[in-house]
Parts: C-alpha cells; structure tokens; sequence
C-alpha cells in the first residue's frame, strides 16, 4: 500500500478550491485546505472559462465540467470588440464567433458561485477557515503555525493564497521584488444589474440571452465591458480607465460621478446612458487598480509551490486568471495523483514548474499589452480599425492549446524525471 502524502493548500478562492476538488479522488493523498477568512467564499463579481479550462476541468473529471453548468454559467456565442469613439465609433473592430469556429468559446460564471460548487463534495473535516498562516517549520516535515494557535503537518505545500501571497515569498525569498505584485495603473469598476434592467438600457442587440455576447468597447484611455451571468438573471459591467500617476502600494482610488461622466460622455448614446442610469446614481465609487506579478524564476522551491494568483496573477484584460489556476490545478493533481511517496511528490512539484511557467507567465506579458490596446492608449493601435483586425488572435495561444497533450506532455517528463533518480 502506498504511503500517504500529506498535501496542505494554503487559501482557499477558485485555485485552491479546483485543486482540492481534483484531489480529493486520490486515496494516497490526505489533503487539507486552509483559508484565512472566517468563511470559503470568493470576492470580486464574474470571471470568463474559456475552452482551454473547460477542457481541463473535463479532464479533472466529468464532476468538475458540471460545475460550471450548476453554478449558472453563460456560455457565449462570441466575443465582439467594439470602437466606441472616433472614425468608426460603433463599428465591430474585431470578433470571434462560437458558430463560425464551431467549438466552444468561453462561459461567464460568477465566482462566489463557482467556488461553492467546487467545494459542494469536499469533506468537512479536510476544510479550515479561521487560518492565517504565521510561518512554518521545514525541520523535518512541514509545520504550519497558525494565528490562532494551531499547527498542522504535512509533506507538501501549495500555496493558492492569491495575489497577496505569503507561500510566494517562502519560495521566492522576501528580498526578491518578484515576490510582490506591481500596479499597472489601470482602475475598474464592476457592477451587477438585473438582466431587464441592462436590456432596458442597451436594448436586445446588445443584451440577448437567447444570443449571448461579450462586448468590449474600446476609447481613448477607457474601456467599457458587459456580458451575461447566472443563468441570464444578471448583467456584469466593468469600466477601466488608467492613471498616469500611482501611488506606490495603492490598491483603490476614490471614482466620482463627474469623473466617470467625462471619461465616457462621448461613447456612443446607448453606452454613455449606461454608464450615467448604472454608475453615476451616486457621488463616488471605491474603483480597484489592476495589479500583476512580476516575472518569477520558479514557482517551486523543494515541497513547496505557488499556484493560480499567487504564481502568476495577472491583469484580466485577456480573462484568463481563472483559466489558467484551473489548468493549473488540472497538472498539479495530474503529478501528484501519479507520486507513489513524498520524494516522488517532490518531482512532480518539479515538472509542474517547468511545465506551467513558461504558459502562465507568456498570458500575464500578452495582458499587459492587450490591456493598453484595449484602453485606446497603445501607440500602436490607437482607435485605427485597421489594425485591430487581428487583435482576436491574440488570444489563440491561450485557448487553442491542446490540454489533453499538455497534460501527456507533464506526465511523461515526469516518468523522464523519475527513471533518472533510479539510475
């Protein structure tokens, strides 16, 4: 029989979550999840699973694709960039189309739903809120300190505690200025609405559930998006513009009505009456900036490793933050399912590095470009039709990719890997 390999996921949002629920399965590995909030829930509003995730929640197991379906997700029959100021304001710049590549694009799903979906089948016993992790112990097997006193061991440590993460500085060093996310400059806003009430606005061209669409409206230093959530009931809106000047370590900034008013009173009159009817019904807003990480030279270091935000979080101008901790998630258990003991473990941490790095961190430089394309402020692309009319492909690496051989690919690097330590 084999040992077991004891597996501690330190935060517990869509990363953690998708990794614990592809797990779970394996009966040599006793895995356990931690999360410093008094509760497992996730914030922000909605997030896009395109097919390169859905493929890899599929291959997690049929149980993890039905998550998407049970917690309300959309799925989209295309993507549509829209020009919103200048020349061709109102013109479609660019467009993928469902029907016209005949496969999948992508779903939109809330996030809060989503994640109680993926722990709807975890134990209760292999679930921890209520813990910050303080430090740990590698003298002999890990020891997890906790805030609030406890202790917990185990062979192998994930840390899927996000954007802030305390595992990336254990494996990157405190010192290293990868270890800390950077601020783009950029700023959203995200509000949900009633479907009636967005369609009411914007009317059923562009809020349609029986035609459902992702639109990305592009103007200068300003970007303005909507698409369909939870089983059609509710529409998301996210505005974005960029600041020139950021304080070091700001997370937020004060948005006011008039602002807001003047960034888009020149979109077209169905946009600018939304962005009036929808986020200028009140004197201000708390708006977010757009943080990314640097890049890292390993997301592992002996039994410990990073994954989804915390190993690469991203800037969502290419929607693919979710869709890449999923894929992560997706090898991870991959390898770790395949380790037969502790020292096999280690290996697999090993591959998984050389496998999703290079991946992960080519979507987080591909977003910081797209989001400067997106935002009217690329020097290059400007508001010129023209050349936005390949600006889709950019996203063929991410979602073209072919999981299944992806995941062949890390399982026979890592047979390489261990046929290497025998001899």
């Amino acid at each position: 029989m084999d040992p077991l390999i004891r597996i501690a996921i330190i935060g517990g949002g869509v990363a953690g979550a998708s990794l614990i629920h592809a797990l779970v399965k394996f009966s040599h590995l006793d895995v356990h999840i931690f999360e410093s909030a008094a509760e497992f829930k996730e914030a922000g509003m909605a997030f896009g699973i395109a097919r390169n995730a859905q493929a890899a929640l599929q291959l997690i197991g049929p149980e993890a694709a039905q998550c998407l379906e049970r917690a309300g997700a959309v799925p989209m029959r295309g993507v549509r960039i829209m020009l919103a100021q200048g020349e061709w304001a109102g013109s479609i710049a660019d467009e993928i189309d469902e029907a016209a590549q005949g496969k999948r694009l992508t779903s939109i799903v809330h996030r809060a739903n989503f994640l109680q979906e993926l722990l709807a089948g975890i134990p209760q016993d292999q679930m921890h809120a209520s813990k910050k992790l303080q430090k740990i112990d590698q003298n002999g097997p890990i020891t997890l300190y906790f805030v609030d006193g406890t202790t917990h061991e185990c062979d192998i440590l994930i840390g899927a505690d996000g954007i802030h993460s305390t595992v990336r500085k254990l494996v990157l060093g405190e010192n290293d200025p990868a270890a800390y996310p950077q601020n783009s400059g950029a700023w959203c806003i995200m509000m949900l609405e009633p479907f009636d009430k967005a369609q009411a606005i914007l009317g059923k061209e562009l809020v349609d559930i029986e035609n459902a669409r992702e639109y990305g409206w592009v103007g200068p230093n300003a970007f303005l998006m909507h698409n369909i959530l939870s089983d059609g009931q509710i529409v998301q809106f996210v505005i974005t513009s960029n600041d020139r000047e950021v304080e070091p370590g700001s997370w937020q900034r004060k948005a006011g009505a008039d602002e807001i008013k003047k960034i888009y009173q020149d979109f077209p009159p169905l946009l600018n009456k939304a962005v009036i009817e929808i986020l200028c019904n009140q004197p201000e807003h708390n708006a977010f900036y757009l943080w990314d990480h640097p890049k890292a030279h390993t997301y592992v270091s002996g039994p410990i490793c990073v994954t989804g935000d915390a190993a690469h979080s991203t800037t969502p101008w290419q929607g693919s933050g979710g869709g890449m901790s999923i894929e992560d998630s997706m090898i991870l258990s991959t390898l770790l399912g395949r380790a037969k003991s502790p020292v096999e473990a280690l290996t697999a941490l090993k591959v998984y590095d050389q496998v999703r790095r290079p991946r992960t961190q080519q979507v987080v430089e591909s977003s910081r470009v797209t989001g400067t394309m997106l935002t009217g402020v690329n020097e290059e692309t400007g508001l010129d039709i023209k050349k936005f009319k390949s600006f889709m492909s950019r996203w063929d690496f991410i979602i073209d990719i072919d999981m299944e051989k992806h995941r062949d690919e890390a399982l026979q690097m890592m047979e390489a890997e261990l046929r290497k330590s025998v001899v």
